[in-house]
């Protein structure tokens, strides 16, 4: 690992470690941090090369994403950690699980998807136009080379198969918008790969911890209380 990620932390207990999205940083979460810092100790990363964290040289790719989360955990002492990741932050938070199971308390994957034909095609051809674009000028700026590697991200990422998901045995909770950039369908299929997994769709987009943080945290508590965290 060759950087030294940006985080933001508040509280005491349990340790919540929240994942923003593509192009995001961790003020995305500014309701959920003041909001689960009562009940947990939360701490809201930025993800290499966003926010305030460096890019580094390392590969731009969510497998390394998830290393560098492991990275921090061990910086900060953390041995185990509820994650909870939206869009990017919860494919981060399905590649994490998925290596580190003994690190993981209970997920909340919020809007996160196994690959690119999760998401719907509105909003999948705009992504794919701006990464064929900001690639042809990637050379000669580092504004494009930037967007481009953020884009990238949206094209050729994740790439997880839903059988790969029966291995994940930590509680979780999968939780959309009913107007999400994700199509409902690849929500639940998501949620029934993983065994015992709750699902719950809330009115809004993809935003919905942003836009909605009222019915989403009352959510997450909900299944977090029921959950039993050893």
């Amino acid at each position: 690992m060759d950087t030294s990620l940006y985080y933001r932390e508040k509280g005491r207990g349990i340790p919540l470690i929240l994942l923003h999205g593509n192009g995001e940083n961790g003020d995305y979460f500014r309701h959920q941090i003041e909001h689960f810092s009562k009940s947990y100790r939360v701490i809201a990363l930025d993800t290499r090369g966003h926010g305030k964290s460096p890019r580094g040289t390392a590969a731009f790719t969510m497998e390394q994403f998830a290393e560098d989360l492991n990275g921090l955990m061990v910086k900060l002492g953390i041995p185990k950690a509820i994650i909870l990741g939206f869009s990017d932050g919860a494919n981060i938070a399905m590649k994490f699980a998925l290596k580190y199971p003994g690190k993981v308390y209970a997920l909340v994957l919020n809007g996160g998807n196994l690959n690119t034909r999760g998401v719907k095609r509105k909003i999948q051809i705009p992504i794919e136009i701006g990464y064929k674009i900001t690639k042809v000028f990637a050379n000669k700026s580092e504004e494009a080379k930037k967007h481009m590697e953020l884009l990238g991200l949206m094209v050729h990422e994740p790439d997880i198969k839903p059988e790969e998901l029966h291995a994940v045995k930590n509680p979780t909770l999968v939780i959309a918008g009913t107007k999400d950039m994700i199509k409902t369908a690849h929500t639940e299929e998501i949620a029934k790969n993983i065994s015992g997994a709750e699902l719950v769709i809330i009115k809004g987009d993809h935003f919905i911890a942003n836009k909605e943080p009222e019915e989403f945290n009352k959510r997450v508590e909900a299944f977090l209380a029921k959950t039993a965290i050893r």
